[in-house]
């Protein structure tokens, strides 16, 4: 009889909007939570009974309540509160895997009285998976998406290995941009450590991985990964890992010689920026004696 293997069910993609009305003045926390149990389970599948599930709508009836009860103070941390619930209360669910994307809104400043108004900003997309099992052992892991970065200057390629296929001309001046998507490990594992502070974490890696990129005079965007990563790993010590997906948003030099026109970085240039197909660099840098653990295909995570 075939065996059954790794298996886990849940609600995905619960949208919650939870909005805070402190007098006039409101906030926005606007949220997509996936939950996904696994435990003792094999029941379920070989023979349909149900008498150890709990139905995927109760996850998300759940998600709501707690939005509700206990707000959402960040993403990570209304992550913990849901995985603790799912874990403890159901003595069939060994371990819960909660991940939660976060979009970010902007206050509309007006003349009128109330500050209740806000755009949808053009920020990244902020990331968080938590991990739980009924072992008390936790994984949090935090980032973002769609931050798209540039460089106008200080970016140069050349020397690369060439064969007769190589016809890119080597660059000493060029564009360097991204669209950075990145992940990092906290090293809070237990209940017995202190909590970090998820938002406070957050911008301030932020921060750190923006001020890598502009300040890096750059080599290949390997290099600027790596001082990302590095400047990461040493400013912020609640964290051991990250990995990051860069793809090379190349712009390309316009030929405007037939026109009679002499296009180059002297003082303006005009470039065509090529959507695809594109170079794409990843790299996980780690807190010296730490192991990788985030996957290196950032999509499952």
């Amino acid at each position: 009889m075939p065996t059954l293997g790794q298996n886990q069910y849940g609600k995905a993609e619960n949208r919650v909007v939870r909005i805070t009305r402190d007098g006039a003045t409101h906030h926005i926390k606007d949220l997509n939570v996936s939950v996904a149990l696994s435990g003792d389970m094999d029941e379920v599948h070989y023979s349909g009974s149900n008498a150890s599930v709990l139905p995927t709508d109760t996850t998300k009836n759940t998600v709501y309540a707690f939005a509700k009860q206990y707000g959402i103070e960040s993403a990570e941390q209304f992550g913990v509160h849901l995985a603790r619930h799912f874990v403890t209360s159901q003595p069939a669910i060994h371990r819960a895997r909660i991940r939660i994307e976060e979009y970010a809104w902007e206050r509309v400043e007006h003349s009128g009285e109330g500050a209740h108004s806000f755009v949808r900003t053009g920020r990244e997309t902020r990331l968080a998976q938590i991990t739980h099992d009924d072992g008390g052992a936790w994984e949090v892991v935090s980032g973002l998406k769609d931050l798209t970065v540039m460089n106008s200057t200080n970016s140069e390629f050349w020397g690369y290995v060439k064969d007769k296929y190589t016809t890119l001309p080597e660059a000493y001046d060029r564009v360097l941009a991204t669209e950075v998507s990145g992940r990092w490990r906290f090293n809070w594992t237990d209940d017995t450590q202190p909590v970090p502070d998820w938002d406070e974490s957050y911008e301030e890696t932020r921060k750190h991985l923006l001020a890598a990129f502009a300040e890096t005079y750059s080599l290949s965007l390997q290099q600027t990964l790596y001082a990302m990563g590095s400047r990461i790993v040493e400013r912020r010590p609640e964290i051991d890992e990250v990995r990051f997906s860069l793809p090379n948003k190349h712009h390309f030099l316009v030929d405007l010689a037939p026109f009679g026109l002499k296009n180059d970085t002297a003082d303006s240039a005009v470039y065509f920026a090529a959507d695809r197909p594109y170079g794409l660099i990843e790299a996980t840098v780690l807190r010296d004696g730490c192991d990788a653990r985030i996957p290196e295909d950032l999509t499952n995570l």
